[in-house]
């Protein structure tokens, strides 16, 4: 009996752990998928955005 109870109780708490997991989860996706912004890749630091904008082309200059 007392080994019953104790694997009864691993697999309880085994099973509350998975479905909180689950479940928060669940509400990170719902989070995220409410928030696309967050998924855009932003330079880190002021040198890497000075960096990314200078890796940009030049504007073409019409000049007849």
């Amino acid at each position: 009996m007392h080994q019953d109870e104790r694997t009864r109780r691993k697999e309880r708490l085994r099973s509350s752990i998975a479905l909180l997991l689950f479940g928060l989860g669940t509400l990170a996706f719902l989070i995220a998928i409410d928030r696309p912004e967050w998924f855009h890749l932003r330079p880190a630091s002021g040198s890497a955005a000075a960096m990314s904008q200078a890796a940009t082309p030049a504007p073409e200059r019409n000049d007849a």
